[in-house]
């Protein structure tokens, strides 16, 4: 029984982590297949329209039966909110991520993304929801990593090097003549117009972040919220195909891996990516949610490799290496800032327990509310003696009556 105790135990605290490590090849391989498929001509718009409309078709049951008592009324400033978010999300976002994905690789795409953290930092910081004290440290890191993330962008976006040979390359993938690209000044440029359309896709995404938490102050039902966003952004991104992809077939979808893309991204990276990261976030906070986004860049490069014969180069691995650096710079200030925070909130009486205890701050609010809950005890039980001692007298005073 101690052995099955000690492996539930050990399960428990290990949850978050598969969670999260398992949502990381999730990704990846939605960054692998939707490459495929833009590879083989599918438009990303029409990729946008029906990867949103799998998301809705999926979220919409869960949130009408889960939130229909806690759902807030819609106004119109949350409508006008959750216009831009679904402009800002599926569509911005997602039409431009896709083509910058297409004129890169999936690596380096992943890549970039790291930037997200980063760039919502300096968002918060100009929308006055973060304070920086640059006498603090905690402060110091942040605005460092951020510079250091920046950096390491620039460096992936201007400079390519050589190519890095891995050791499976050769035996996987044997060198043919359809391997080497027309031209390198048009590899290059492609190259380049790649990179602008990812950074504009992550300004965007970290805008999004930036509206999403305003809107969760008064619009509270985050699963409705997630539904709505999808459903709005489904129909901003059909408006949007209409206008930019003229091609009537380019509408078709069939039973390929064009179908396979739409449903995956759909599934998998919105509806359950989405619920699987409220609920680690619940427990852990999202400092450890966004921490194993570098793990999905080093997953994609190395599936990217087996199955795309992607060729990585030295820029992007050293500039890959800077934004990591970078991101967990930011994300260390984030969480000595979210402690100070945690130990502001917690009440002065609590916090003092002496020099002598070793126990942490959980430990020490839980003792805390058992001794109130056996001092509630104790007080109920002193009303219960009053009421049962003088239950013997009538008969005594009954007895003695006559004698007077």
């Amino acid at each position: 029984m101690e052995g099955k105790g000690c492996l539930g135990n050990f399960f428990e605290k290990a949850k978050p982590y598969i969670a999260m490590i398992s949502l990381q090849f999730g990704y990846a391989g939605m960054n692998i297949i939707t490459k495929v498929s833009l590879n083989r001509g599918m438009s990303h718009y029409v990729l946008v329209v029906y990867r949103h409309a799998f998301a809705t078709a999926v979220i919409a049951p869960f949130a009408l039966i889960l939130e229909r008592k806690v759902r807030p009324k819609i106004t119109f400033t949350i409508f006008m909110q959750l216009f831009v978010l679904g402009l800002l999300g599926p569509v911005i976002d997602q039409n431009f991520y896709y083509a910058g994905l297409k004129f890169t690789s999936p690596t380096f795409s992943c890549a970039m993304s790291n930037m997200l953290p980063a760039m919502t930092f300096v968002m918060a910081v100009l929308c006055r929801m973060e304070k920086v004290n640059i006498k603090k440290l905690r402060c110091q890191a942040k605005v460092v990593g951020t510079i250091v993330t920046v950096a390491g962008a620039m460096l992936m976006t201007l400079y390519k090097g050589a190519v890095i040979k891995m050791v499976w390359s050769n035996y996987i993938h044997p060198r043919t003549t359809s391997d080497v690209p027309q031209t390198a000044q048009d590899s290059d440029k492609d190259w380049f117009k790649g990179s602008i359309l990812l950074i504009i896709a992550t300004f965007a995404w970290a805008s999004f972040f930036i509206l999403q938490a305003i809107t969760l102050r008064k619009y509270t039902a985050q699963l409705s919220l997630t539904a709505l966003v999808c459903f709005m952004g489904t129909l901003q991104s059909i408006a949007v195909t209409f206008v930019m992809e003229h091609r009537p077939h380019a509408w078709v979808i069939g039973w390929d891996m064009n179908l396979l893309a739409a449903a995956y991204a759909g599934i998998v990276s919105s509806s359950i990516a989405y619920y699987v990261q409220g609920l680690v976030m619940q427990k852990r906070g999202p400092v450890f949610v966004t921490a194993f986004s570098p793990l999905m860049m080093i997953i994609v490069a190395i599936m990217g490799s087996f199955i795309l014969a992607e060729k990585i180069y030295v820029g992007g691995v050293l500039g890959a290496v800077l934004i990591v650096i970078g991101l967990y710079s930011v994300l260390w200030g984030k969480y000595k800032e979210y402690k100070e925070k945690e130990a502001e909130e917690i009440p002065e009486p609590i916090k003092n327990f002496g020099p002598g205890n070793h126990q942490n701050p959980i430990e020490d609010i839980e003792a805390n509310i058992n001794e109130i809950h056996k001092n509630e005890e104790n007080k109920m039980s002193v009303p219960a003696l009053a009421i049962t001692t003088p239950m013997p007298q009538p008969p005594m005073i009954a007895i003695e009556a006559p004698k007077a």
